[in-house]
């Protein structure tokens, strides 16, 4: 499997330049998965063996985090967004991960549970020192199937080394292979990708 990502990340670096640093993409399309079923449906974060060439965001929501290396919301911070919800928006848009001290989630439920629950991105619970936690996280990407039966999330940066992307991909598609109601036998066609290029198939 080594040798044909090397060849497709080869043959998407010789696709047109663009003048920013683009993100490569792992797309599977899933096989036999019944997705009416909530057993089936992933929504969780993976830690890439590399990162993905950027940190993650982070926030948390909590009123005695000190500096964690995320964004602390406070809950007067939350109940602001009950009024301007452009923000709220922005916010969720913005962060990839969510964070929040216990007694803080029936709030963050309340005002930004709709914008939260349908992007997967209700925020775990997490005790006072999440620093560990939020480091992790940086190097994490999420993994989720939702309504279709096709799985894409970034798997690395274009100046990251190819073989850095090879292990990243290894390491999530053996994840999925653990993962799967049928294991191996649910991964179908898979692909690599830049963000403004085409689709590259992996032949495995």
């Amino acid at each position: 499997m080594a040798e044909k990502l090397a060849d497709a990340i080869k043959q998407l670096r010789e696709q047109k330049k663009r003048n920013f640093s683009q993100t490569f993409d792992f797309i599977v399309k899933l096989n036999a998965i019944d997705l009416k079923k909530p057993e089936n449906k992933i929504n969780e974060e993976f830690k890439l063996p590399y990162g993905w060439g950027m940190d993650s965001k982070v926030g948390i929501f909590s009123d005695t985090a000190g500096n964690a290396g995320a964004t602390v919301i406070s809950s007067a911070e939350i109940e602001g967004f009950g009024k301007d919800k452009r923000t709220a928006k922005r916010l969720v848009k913005e962060i990839d991960f969510f964070l929040a001290e216990a007694k803080l989630m029936p709030l963050v439920g309340k005002i930004l549970g709709q914008l939260l629950a349908p992007r997967g991105r209700m925020p775990k619970v997490v005790t006072s020192d999440a620093s560990g936690t939020v480091e992790n996280l940086k190097k994490s990407i999420r993994i989720r199937i939702k309504d279709s039966p096709v799985i894409q999330c970034k798997i690395g940066k274009e100046d990251m080394k190819d073989e850095e992307i090879v292990e990243n991909v290894k390491a999530v598609a053996k994840y999925l292979e653990t993962r799967l109601p049928k294991g191996k036998a649910n991964i179908g066609k898979i692909y690599l990708k830049l963000t403004m290029g085409e689709p590259v198939e992996v032949e495995v």
